[in-house]
């Protein structure tokens, strides 16, 4: 059976349950949500997601929703982009957490009031304090990558599959690739991996649809 992930394409998080589905191999489809109408707001789609946010995956029987644990789902059922240890598979959580708690968040917070705002309703002090903030993100992650191929072990995971989420999309939030080596040097080889595209080729809706 076709799992059908509930997605859009200018969301870093449905990035990375799409990713993680594509590059586990996992027969999927996407379903489009349309957020920008408020989609997510309607009792239809609650009845989905209680929550009210993307992603959503539905595979035969299990509805899950938060990309950490959608992606934790795809590499147990899948037995790929998990680690080859309980030991591995304790530090990828607990960079998928961190990824969810200082980067992610962080990175689509302040990618959503710089681009997808009117211009006069950015609030300029909240995204330099956000922006600050992703910058020590960067710089944590920068220096773990300092002597690493990927985060976790010496293969690819959903740790790395986390982290990446909001760093390959091209609307401006205060991170650029040049000012961070090691990151921008991991990014290349997520990238040159079997099944990766970048988010508006893997998933429906981009803001180019709604100019």
């Amino acid at each position: 059976m076709t799992a059908k992930l509930y997605c859009f394409g200018e969301s870093g998080n449905a990035y990375k349950a799409a990713l993680t589905l594509n590059m586990a191999g996992m027969e999927w489809e996407p379903v489009y949500v349309d957020f920008f109408n408020h989609e997510t707001r309607t009792p239809a789609f609650r009845a989905i997601n209680e929550m009210g946010e993307v992603p959503v995956l539905i595979d035969g029987e299990v509805t899950l929703s938060q990309s950490g644990v959608i992606q934790d789902y795809i590499s147990s059922k899948t037995g790929k982009l998990g680690g080859r240890s309980a030991a591995e598979r304790r530090d990828i959580l607990r960079w998928v957490f961190w990824d969810n708690h200082k980067l992610s968040a962080q990175a689509g917070t302040t990618r959503f009031l710089m681009n997808f705002l009117p211009e006069d309703k950015r609030p300029k002090e909240v995204i330099a304090f956000m922006q600050a903030r992703l910058k020590q993100a960067y710089a944590t992650l920068d220096r773990h990558l300092e002597d690493r191929t990927w985060i976790v072990g010496d293969q690819l995971t959903i740790a790395d599959l986390a982290c990446c989420g909001y760093l390959y999309y091209p609307e401006p939030f205060g991170f650029d690739r040049a000012d961070w080596h090691n990151i921008d040097q991991w990014l290349d080889r997520v990238a040159a991996q079997p099944g990766w595209k970048h988010p508006y080729d893997l998933m429906p809706g981009k803001p180019s649809d709604r100019a």
